[in-house]
């Protein structure tokens, strides 16, 4: 069985994103489901897998990471409205035998993700 897993990287400040909040939805769903929330530790990963088993199917998600809340809370002064509030990452998966690794490296102003391992 597979499992969906995620970490952040702060490229602003080089380290990794900690304590960023990060929900997980079934974009499949109509309307669009929550399966997930949890907050980054120390590493920048979440603590356990957002989905895994006979709970990771086949289908449409969205990742959305609170990244203005991130920054803010880290003092960073950003713009009004910031320019990144919430990064969101729809994806498809085609099984969810395999696993799924969806990191985001984001900074005030930028980000860039892709499917890891």
């Amino acid at each position: 069985m597979g499992r969906l897993t995620t970490h952040v990287l702060d490229v602003a400040a080089g380290v990794p994103a900690v304590g960023m909040r990060v929900e997980l939805h079934d974009d499949g769903a109509s309307p669009s489901r929550l399966l997930a929330e949890a907050k980054t530790n120390a590493d920048g990963r979440c603590d356990r897998a957002l989905l895994e088993g006979e709970a990771f199917k086949a289908g449409r998600y969205v990742l959305t990471f609170h990244v203005a809340e991130y920054f803010r809370g880290r003092g960073v002064a950003l713009s009004e409205p910031a320019f990144l509030e919430d990064v969101s990452v729809a994806f498809g998966v085609a099984s969810g035998a395999r696993n799924y690794h969806v990191p985001l490296l984001v900074s005030p102003w930028s980000y860039s993700t892709y499917r890891g391992s």
